[in-house]
């Protein structure tokens, strides 16, 4: 029976960068860097061979020609399913550079789009996480048939080696997160003065969380 595998990247590690195209209430924010990392050996002790990136990578490729919106999330979810009440961001393009699957992906106008977007505006350092399922030799942790379903985004958490925190769970469980995520609601109309309180906001929440 195939596993569920997840594998986080940090914003670093990722070589992650951050571009903004457009302005006003054209701009889109995009996140760039290394999105599936193969042939090394990864902190959840598994290896992933150069094959199975490539095979993830023409998969989602296939996806996004084929007129599919691979869409991902904040935070991991326990399953494989696509929440849209968690939706973030979109996967734009897919392409292999040495053993590592790159990729590059688009922040949505959602609520949680918002937030991830006032969070890197604020200089947080987001990462990526891969999402599927697959088998792991128990013997050497390699990695056989990956079936990737999407790239996620997680929060880096400021003590080192630590797991990620989840932005949304956080979110929900202080006081003012339900407000919160309102507000991001609101923001999507391009209100300043709503941005401006989002912001603020964002900014106690990356204090509670711990994130940087």
């Amino acid at each position: 029976m195939a596993l569920y595998l997840k594998e986080n990247l940090t914003f670093d590690r990722a070589q992650m960068v951050v571009e903004s195209e457009g302005e006003g209430d054209k701009k889109n924010l995009y996140m760039k860097g290394i999105f599936l990392q193969g042939g090394v050996k990864n902190a959840n002790e598994r290896v992933y061979p150069v094959s199975e990136i490539e095979s993830a990578v023409n998969t989602l490729n296939e996806q996004i020609q084929e007129g599919f919106s691979v869409l991902g999330e904040v935070d991991h979810p326990d399953d494989l399913k696509i929440n849209l009440d968690r939706v973030s961001h979109m996967i734009t393009s897919m392409w292999m550079d040495g053993a590592n699957g790159f990729g590059k992906l688009k922040i949505l106008p959602t609520p949680m789009g918002k937030l991830v977007e006032t969070m890197l505006e604020s200089g947080v350092k987001l990462g990526v996480s891969s999402r599927g399922s697959g088998n792991v030799n128990d013997y050497d942790g390699k990695v056989s048939d990956f079936e990737i379903v999407t790239v996620d985004i997680v929060a880096q958490p400021s003590a080192p080696n630590a797991y990620p925190k989840a932005i949304y769970e956080g979110m929900m469980n202080l006081r003012h997160g339900h407000k919160m995520l309102e507000i991001s609601k609101d923001a999507q109309g391009g209100n300043r003065k709503v941005e401006k309180y989002l912001k603020e906001e964002v900014m106690r929440l990356i204090k509670d969380l711990k994130i940087k």
